[in-house]
């Protein structure tokens, strides 16, 4: 089993920027990939960015050139370096990892989310 801890949500004027960390633990030896999903008010979840152990990254449209996905160690700690937010930007952010790769919805384990907010 994998847990992963997301924090540095909160509130940003639009502009703004925000960085979120994912602390995984467990059986972290087990993880190829780890990511960033989001869900607003009324919407589905979204995957918004992904890092593979190898380093290839992915960016959903909407976010390219604004956030940077990353990792201090290729397995226990990702970030999402958001910048130039706008209030769109405004949902739930979660953070995801899987032993395989992330394309879609399912991966294998997900935190518990924090909560970002831009005004505008």
């Amino acid at each position: 089993q994998v847990q992963l801890v997301e924090s540095g949500g909160g509130l940003v004027q639009a502009g703004g920027s925000l960085r979120l960390s994912c602390a995984a633990s467990g059986s972290i030896i087990s993880i190829n990939a780890m990511g960033w999903f989001r869900q607003a008010p009324g919407k589905q979840r979204e995957l918004v960015a992904t890092r593979t152990s190898g380093g290839t990254t992915y960016y959903v449209d909407s976010v390219k050139g604004r956030f940077t996905i990353s990792a201090l160690n290729a397995k226990n700690m990702v970030y999402l370096d958001m910048d130039s937010l706008k209030p769109e930007d405004t949902a739930v952010y979660y953070c995801a990892a899987d032993r395989y790769r992330i394309v879609g919805g399912s991966p294998d384990y997900w935190g518990q989310g924090t909560q970002v907010t831009v005004s505008s």
